[in-house]
């Protein structure tokens, strides 16, 4: 199991796993956890594991999955995608145990979190509450309609991306976004005038969906 921080255990009637981007980890998102101030929902924001990333030549970092580029046409990591999908899935799985509904349960991610985000909830054998899908893009579009789970195919998916990301391209986002539209899943799509990053505006939004999806 991944290593770990949990916020808002008292009283929560709903979970939130949010995925941090490349190279950081999970007190990255703590301060937007923080400003959203919904003491009804638990967060949890695991630590991706250590590991060799091509695209940095090698260099060991947190990561969810290998990347190889940043372009339409790179080859992708399935194999890590999927590994990391299952150990998400148990994660999910429990918080189920727990005794919280699967439709009482979120992914959320930034960046590469974002994407494993996407990934796993539109695989996922239950009913989720959605997916908050920050400056990222689906990964292995190409196997979304033969490996998407009819179960999830109608939760909302909020996207939002930056009009200035040097990182992922806006166009990269939006053509996941078709992709996700195609298959049939209801896309909330949201641009900021911003880079590769999160701004105040941007974390207002958040959490109207939040309280949205996962009424208190």
């Amino acid at each position: 199991m991944l290593e770990k921080i949990i916020l808002n255990t008292k009283d929560s009637t709903a979970t939130v796993i949010w995925m941090h981007g490349l190279g950081a980890d999970g007190h990255d998102f703590k301060p937007v956890v923080h400003m959203l101030d919904l003491p009804h929902i638990k967060f949890i924001l695991p630590h991706a594991p250590y590991r060799p990333v091509s695209l940095n030549n090698g260099y060991e970092m947190r990561a969810w999955y290998d990347i190889f580029g940043l372009q339409p046409d790179s080859p992708q990591d399935e194999t890590g995608i999927k590994e990391m999908q299952g150990t998400i899935n148990t994660m999910i799985e429990s918080e189920i145990s727990t005794g919280i509904s699967s439709n009482r349960i979120l992914l959320a991610g930034f960046s590469q979190g974002g994407a494993i985000a996407l990934h796993t909830a539109t695989r996922f054998n239950q009913p989720l509450a959605g997916v908050l899908a920050l400056s990222t893009y689906l990964p292995l579009k190409s196997k979304l309609s033969s490996e998407q789970h009819p179960v999830n195919q109608h939760m909302p998916i909020w996207m939002a991306h930056g009009r200035f990301d040097n990182v992922i391209a806006l166009s990269t986002a939006q053509s996941s976004r078709e992709v996700l539209e195609d298959a049939g899943y209801p896309v909330e799509w949201h641009e900021y005038d911003m880079p590769h990053s999160v701004c105040e505006q941007e974390i207002d939004d958040i959490r109207n969906f939040l309280l949205r999806v996962l009424p208190a």
